[in-house]
């Protein structure tokens, strides 16, 4: 990993600072050799692949994703369609539905180079979720994701898991991209408990909800706190990122602690996240289906708290 001079990076309007940022490893090297990407992925809780998909494909779902947004009158198309450039006071965030029934973007995460690239990574045949969660972050303090670790919205199958980050475009670092939080996924003393955690499950004896910290993440939508740069102060690391390019392909654990920064452009941030395991162990039942239930009513477990 080499000394990156980051320009100004923000966090819910907080400048971060330097000295805490850090750029991603790379692990393209290791693209031949499955046991030697399985001990990298141990060892850092995530596998930052440049390139492992085709460019012009990664276009095209991109394209298709614009597409949508220009039909709701979204964009401002007095500029070029493929900068997603949004209109004034336009404010996007989460938007699972422009992947909905996109077969473009579903060929682009779910058949080809990412397959084989799962199949290679573990070993044996891989299968994947069928619910894409896109997100489609406008500019501005109040779109950033806070820190949060995959496995308190999908542990009800496989332990295994894994999570695809794919931006849909170029992603400069002024645009804020993703962000993992260094050795997180190591850190069973501050994030066991969390962990352990489902965010549809929910008290059935009248237990209030604020005795134990543990319920406390469900007023936080599921994220582990609101405050990445405390939590870097908490726990130590640095927060990694990268100035991601389409085509590149950023794969972590459910146990590893990631956010994203501000979008600080008029354009908009497209990037996907998409679910993978082996095909012989059980899917979160949650996820799969022509129609995921997802979170919400149907998901939700009752406990003796």
């Amino acid at each position: 990993m080499h000394a990156t001079t980051f320009p100004a990076l923000y966090y819910r309007g907080l400048q971060m600072r330097p000295a805490y940022m850090g750029e991603l490893r790379e692990a393209t090297d290791l693209l031949n050799d499955p046991a030697a990407l399985r001990a990298r992925m141990a060892e850092d809780g995530y596998l930052f692949l440049p390139g492992l998909l085709d460019r012009d494909e990664v276009l095209n779902a991109r394209r298709s994703v614009l597409d949508r947004l220009a039909e709701q009158e979204m964009l401002d198309l007095t500029q070029p369609l493929m900068d997603g450039v949004l209109n004034p006071d336009v404010r996007l965030a989460f938007r699972p539905d422009l992947a909905t029934k996109n077969p473009v973007v579903e060929h682009l995460l779910y058949n080809g180079a990412m397959m084989r690239f799962f199949d290679h990574f573990l070993g044996e045949p891989a299968t994947h979720f069928d619910f894409t969660w896109l997100r489609a972050k406008s500019g501005g303090a109040d779109t950033a994701t806070t820190p949060h670790c995959d496995i308190v919205f999908m542990n009800r199958g496989a332990k295994e898991l894994y999570t695809a980050w794919t931006p849909l475009g170029d992603i400069p670092y002024e645009m804020g991209g993703l962000m993992v939080l260094e050795g997180s996924h190591t850190r069973a003393d501050v994030l066991g408990e969390y962990w352990q955690f489902d965010v549809d499950t929910y008290c059935v004896n009248g237990e209030k909800e604020d005795e134990s910290l543990k319920w406390s993440w469900s007023k936080t939508g599921g994220s582990f706190t609101k405050d990445a740069i405390g939590v870097r102060e908490q726990m130590g690391g640095r927060w990694l990122t990268g100035d991601y390019k389409m085509g590149d392909v950023l794969i972590f654990c459910m146990q590893l602690l990631h956010g994203s920064l501000d979008n600080q452009t008029n354009r908009v941030r497209l990037s996907t996240d998409s679910r993978y395991q082996r095909a012989s162990e059980p899917l979160d039942p949650r996820w799969i289906g022509e129609n995921p239930i997802a979170h919400g009513e149907a998901a939700r477990e009752g406990l003796i708290c």
